[in-house]
């Protein structure tokens, strides 16, 4: 599962954050806002009547996750990025665990990035 996940984590935050946004948007209208006309989102917060209430919470809860892991994400591929900057070998080696660590969670891309790297810089 966590190879799966490593490779999609990015398209389904992504989704996740599309789906929570109009969920939350459907919920707010259909419970606070029943009279405006927002075309899509008035149609769907309509079919979806009582439901909404469920709706609301459980846009809420995906559009916090997406964002959750959005950020994380962005901030795991910034720091790697970053940090295999260095043509230095002593700073690599001393970033080395830190660096294979984060390459494990993010897609294996940047795993491979980072054994060229090493490669380059003749670590074994």
């Amino acid at each position: 599962m966590s190879g799966i996940w490593r490779e999609l984590r990015l398209p389904v935050t992504i989704l996740m954050l599309v789906v929570g946004l109009i969920l939350l948007l459907t919920g707010i209208i259909w419970i606070w806002f029943p009279r405006i006309s927002a075309g899509f989102l008035s149609e769907l917060a309509n079919s979806l009547a009582n439901w909404n209430y469920y709706a609301l919470v459980a846009g809420i809860i995906l559009l916090i996750s997406g964002i959750w892991y959005l950020c994380d994400f962005i901030k795991k591929r910034k720091t790697l990025l970053e940090k295999m900057k260095t043509d230095r070998r002593s700073e690599f080696v001393k970033r080395r665990k830190e660096l294979e660590k984060i390459a494990k969670s993010l897609p294996r891309k940047y795993e491979k990035m980072l054994l060229e790297k090493m490669e380059e810089l003749k670590i074994k």
